[in-house]
């Protein structure tokens, strides 16, 4: 099982439904907090998860629970940490929460990020072993496809099969340097198969041509959804759930294996509220946080609340993932964009 001290490990999670009264009494925000944080009146959330489908129902659930008006700003991890730093360097800290999954590194060398975490029946893996933040939910990146181009049943299933000549000029993936693009796959590869083998097997895909997109994995899919391409490699599995509940042609593929990437939160260091900012973090991470999660089409975190589609999250069985914390992918990310200039452009 995963362990936050080690870079990468496979990790099972058990998802068996728990009672919700139970659930409940085992999370309950502590009193004293939601007292302080009621008397600071809002709280100020800077996001990275998507307006409509994320952050309003959270807005609304959490108002309505506690009686705290949230504030948001939306925007890329990065954007958010350029934002706070800026903020911050102005004598001007307005941030009390941040989330996503290259937040919390930055803020950590800004020195920006609070060292509180809640008190949670959350498994030990989904903290951070430094104290800044929880993680609330998973993304996981596996190839989709197109199934007006491929048949069902007849997509690539193995790292292997994406060699297949057939496949040669039909696949495309995010060009960007992060996880949902091709530096993640290949540090995926090179996880999994080692520094020797998967250079010899990144060689051989790079004779693929495999087409770079300079967009987000989500563009990707959309690509792959309007038939210019017919496999999107690295892609968030859930958004093809999203897609093909639309109508869209879109599946994806549990190859083994996939890298399940952690979105986190925390509290800005300095923060105007930070015992709002706590209680959101909080309720992000409770049964009540993690249920807007599904209900979005996210794969929460926690092991008693499944994704509306089971299969999305690994079970470490039979569909196996590669797990990294936001400061793995932080110290990773570099080198292997660098394998991916010299290697596939």
């Amino acid at each position: 099982m995963h362990r936050a001290g080690k870079f990468f490990a496979t990790l099972a999670i058990v998802t068996l439904i728990g009672s919700p009264a139970l659930v409940e009494k085992a999370w309950a925000a502590d009193q004293a907090l939601i007292d302080a944080a009621k008397k600071e009146g809002e709280v100020n959330w800077y996001t990275s998860q998507i307006i409509n489908q994320f952050v309003v129902p959270a807005k609304a659930l959490f108002e309505k629970k506690y009686g705290v008006r949230v504030n948001y700003i939306r925007a890329d991890a990065s954007d958010l940490v350029l934002r706070i730093s800026n903020e911050a360097r102005a004598g001007r800290v307005m941030a009390d929460t941040y989330d996503g999954t290259a937040t919390a590194p930055g803020l950590k060398k800004a020195g920006l990020a609070m060292k509180w975490q809640p008190e949670s029946r959350l498994p030990k893996e989904y903290f951070d072993a430094e104290g800044y933040w929880v993680a609330t939910n998973l993304y996981v990146l596996t190839p989709g496809f197109n199934t007006e181009a491929i048949k069902p049943g007849t997509e690539p299933k193995t790292l292997q099969d994406l060699l297949d000549p057939k496949w040669r000029g039909k696949m495309a993936w995010a060009a960007t340097p992060n996880s949902s693009a091709a530096p993640g796959f290949i540090g995926m590869v090179l996880k999994d198969m080692g520094d020797e083998k998967g250079m010899t097997y990144l060689r051989a895909l790079a004779k693929q041509n495999i087409a770079g997109v300079n967009g987000s994995a989500r563009q990707v899919l959309d690509q792959v959804i309007a038939g210019e391409y017919a496999i999107g490699l690295q892609i968030f599995n859930h958004h093809t759930i999203i897609s093909a509940k639309q109508g869209a042609p879109s599946a994806w593929i549990a190859m083994d294996p996939a890298m399940a990437v952690f979105s986190v939160a925390g509290v800005t260091q300095g923060a105007p509220h930070p015992n709002a900012g706590k209680l959101l973090v909080d309720f992000l991470a409770s049964p009540e946080g993690q249920v807007i999660f599904r209900d979005a089409g996210y794969i929460p975190v926690d092991p008693d609340v499944p994704p509306t589609d089971p299969k999305l999250r690994p079970d470490g069985k039979t569909f196996r993932a590669i797990f990294a914390t936001p400061e793995q992918l932080d110290a990773d990310i570099p080198k292997w964009a660098k394998i991916y200039d010299q290697v596939f452009r």
